[in-house]
């Protein structure tokens, strides 16, 4: 095979393509691997999950030692944010990682190419450095397109990732705003905002819907909402942000009421457009190849992720879905598999999402409002971490596990949980729907103690109405 000839090529280098090129070199496909930007990782760990994260669990320590140790005895006085070595923390998590993705790359013999994919004929890919570098053709028998997604614009209101960001200013602010609006009450939003809102921003968020966390449990959004307004954060619903104006004293939005109308107007020093994500499908070729995309950009797909053009696939955001890097790896992983030969699946109901605010909020499966409109009745479990040893000994009692389970079969249909740890706590359930488990086999489960994992049991307990320790 000559060198510019591969088994599987993959455009895009996020969490979906590097795992999908990792899995096909493992099965002796020869993977090439094209990414425009200098480093590895894709958005996740280079300004989105990593970074973010990195941020979320210092601004805690931070909020903890400020705020939290007094209840555990420890006087911590003085306590002094240095943001730049928060961020230089950040920036180490960040770099870190990426080195040891190249490694992978590395390990697993995997051809990387810098530059920009167009896939420019059925089988060929064409990489452009950009500049004065020179293009490269490949061959490939099967080429992925896993280029992920970005930002998603909101009219009127014009990033400029300095008074008016994206996350990825919003990761990178030089000093902690006085105040700050984020519009939208998704998972980027909350996150983002309660970061700063820990290191002393006022933090107002405005969302269109009338409540926050889209697509999840209402019961679980209504408690969350109510858990952060405790902490300091502000929220103005039912509102769409219609323009905004910058000026040296900060930015002004102008605000419509969606039930009534009425205008109003905004100031904050910075403001976060966190309304959702787009799929990142242009410039590709995909038009002049004949790949079918539907009314937003998304690539289509079938169960096998093959597109329209034979032996052209696609892959995490592009397709829609859950907008997640571990979906993306997972899909990279079982189409990799399937182009070896192998057979594989993912069970989409079983993909938790997690928020992780803290208390972090946790969710996977179906939500009580699919179950009413689908017609499928159900028992609830519930049970608060108020009840549970170790989270009283933590300082950590906010919110319940809920578990929704088939009336006639005992089948885990959804859990839904906010709590500490609820991103760790949801696992053993994502693996309980895996294997098709019911809430009395979560309930039979021996569970340490004292653990937080407690507060899972004795929810399925609580499905058959026998909890023990409330």
């Amino acid at each position: 095979m000559a060198d510019n000839e591969f088994d599987f090529v993959v455009i895009g280098a996020g969490p979906g393509g590097y795992v999908a090129a990792i899995r096909a070199a493992q099965l002796g496909l020869s993977t090439a691997l094209v990414e425009k930007r200098k480093t590895l990782g894709g958005t996740c760990l280079n300004v989105g999950c990593i970074p973010s994260k990195a941020l979320l669990h210092s601004s805690h320590l931070f909020e903890e030692a400020t705020t939290g140790f007094a209840d555990h005895g420890i006087k911590a006085s003085k306590v002094e944010l240095d943001l730049k070595a928060m961020m230089a923390h950040k920036d180490g998590v960040v770099a870190d990682t990426i080195k040891g993705v190249d490694f992978l790359m590395k390990k697993n013999k995997i051809t990387r190419l810098l530059g920009t994919g167009v896939i420019t004929a059925k089988g060929e890919v064409t990489v452009d450095p950009g500049g004065t570098g020179k293009k490269e053709v490949l061959k490939a028998k099967h080429i992925v397109i896993a280029t992920g997604s970005d930002v998603a614009p909101l009219p009127g209101v014009d990033i400029d990732e300095k008074q008016i960001v994206s996350s990825t200013g919003a990761l990178a602010l030089p000093k902690v705003p006085k105040s700050l609006i984020v519009i939208g009450a998704g998972v980027i939003g909350l996150e983002m905002g309660s970061v700063w809102r820990r290191l002393g921003a006022e933090v107002t968020v405005v969302e269109f819907l009338d409540h926050i966390l889209p697509g999840m449990d209402a019961e679980l959004s209504k408690h969350t909402q109510r858990t952060l307004r405790r902490q300091g954060m502000n929220f103005e619903m039912s509102r769409k942000v219609t323009g905004a104006k910058k000026a040296k004293t900060g930015v002004t939005l102008t605000v419509e009421s969606v039930k009534s109308g009425d205008v109003e107007e905004m100031k904050a020093d910075v403001v976060l457009v966190a309304i959702g994500r787009k799929p990142y499908t242009d410039g590709l070729g995909l038009d002049e190849i004949g790949v079918e995309r539907d009314e937003r950009g998304f690539v289509t797909v079938n169960d096998k992720f093959q597109t329209s053009v034979e032996g052209v696939y696609a892959i995490g955001d592009v397709i829609g879905g859950a907008m997640l890097a571990h979906k993306a790896e997972d899909e990279g992983v079982v189409l990799a598999e399937i182009v070896a030969g192998q057979s594989g699946h993912i069970d989409y109901d079983a993909i938790p999402g997690i928020v992780y605010t803290w208390p972090e909020v946790a969710s996977v499966g179906k939500t009580e409002e699919q179950l009413k409109e689908a017609g499928i009745e159900y028992n609830i479990g519930k049970f608060p971490f108020t009840a549970n040893a170790r989270a009283r000994a933590m300082g950590d009692v906010e919110g319940f596990v809920k578990i929704l389970a088939d009336a006639t079969t005992d089948r885990v249909l959804g859990v839904h949980i906010l709590g500490p740890a609820a991103g760790d706590l949801i696992q053993e359930c994502v693996v309980a729907m895996e294997f098709g488990g019911s809430a009395e086999d979560i309930a039979r489960t021996c569970h340490g103690h004292p653990g937080l994992p407690e507060v899972v049991k004795e929810a399925a307990l609580a499905v058959a109405g026998r909890a023990l320790h409330i």
